[in-house]
């Protein structure tokens, strides 16, 4: 690793990316998830996500490795929260800047470090690793809030889809 001229001598955490990508089959909103192959947490379903490299910003980390852990390529991911607590990463002290999306579902796979990359309903979301529960629950709120205001943000993410569509996954989102 290059030596840098200036640092600082304290501790600082590493940071990560984690993205919920939302997706409608044509008639129901699912979630997408990865089964980590490895530990911590290894077996367990997770949001695809991992570090930040040096040379890339939160947003194209996001987008790498939603790509290298299903194959899903999307032009727009949003930013929604910053997690923070000191426990959340039983490995060191890990940030992460959460993202999601809105997608037609397509066929995924589990690459990388992802052993599976699975759609689920969000009826069935299976017991999820870290404090992704909470990341999901922020993520439908803030899709929620899209939907009551509006906006140039709600438009990216839903330019790919029917006012019929839109009407589905609006109902979808909120009643849960």
């Amino acid at each position: 690793m290059e030596e840098y001229k200036y640092h600082y001598k304290y501790p600082h955490p590493s940071v990560t990316t984690d993205n919920v990508i939302f997706g409608f089959d044509g008639s129901t909103v699912k979630v997408l998830l990865i089964e980590r192959s490895g530990e911590p947490y290894k077996g367990c379903w997770a949001f695809p996500g991992g570090f930040l490299e040096m040379d890339e910003s939160a947003d194209e980390g996001a987008k790498r490795e939603l790509m290298e852990e299903t194959g899903l390529a999307t032009p727009f991911v949003k930013q929604f929260h910053t997690f923070s607590a000191p426990d959340r990463d039983p490995r060191e002290r890990v940030l992460t800047i959460a993202y999601y999306s809105l997608v037609h579902t397509s066929e995924v796979k589990g690459m990388d470090d992802a052993a599976r990359a699975e759609w689920f309903s969000l009826d069935d979301v299976p017991k999820l690793a870290f404090d992704h529960a909470e990341i999901l629950r922020m993520a439908r709120e803030e899709l929620n809030k899209d939907f009551r205001l509006g906006g140039k943000d709600l438009e990216s993410l839903t330019e790919d889809f029917t006012k019929e569509e839109l009407l589905k996954i609006e109902k979808a989102i909120q009643s849960k």
